[in-house]
């Protein structure tokens, strides 16, 4: 199994707005585990812990989002902006054991 931690650094005042409308768009996303926000480290920081079975899991998850579907338009227009909540991200990927 993997666990993937999304990091964005958000800007002032927008880290709790960018985790709810990333709860928002994933729900019932079964990769999901949690949405978390800093309470001490860096400030300002949104974590997105995701978990795959293997790399290749995690690699064909990305094809959903790709596709232009439905739900993907309305994803799309739910995070319109997204991009300037936030100065900085980077992408974790574990390995569990």
């Amino acid at each position: 199994m993997i666990i993937v931690h999304d990091i964005f650094i958000c800007k002032p005042g927008n880290a709790s707005k960018l985790a709810k409308m990333f709860k928002e768009v994933m729900t019932g996303n079964d990769e999901l585990v949690n949405i978390m926000t800093d309470m001490t480290g860096q400030y300002n920081k949104v974590v997105m812990v995701s978990k795959f079975e293997n790399l290749t899991a995690y690699e064909q998850s990305w094809e959903k989002y790709k596709q232009d579907t439905k739900a993907m338009k309305k994803m799309s227009e739910t995070m319109k902006g997204y991009q300037d909540m936030y100065f900085t991200g980077s992408r974790e990927i574990f390995q569990v054991w």
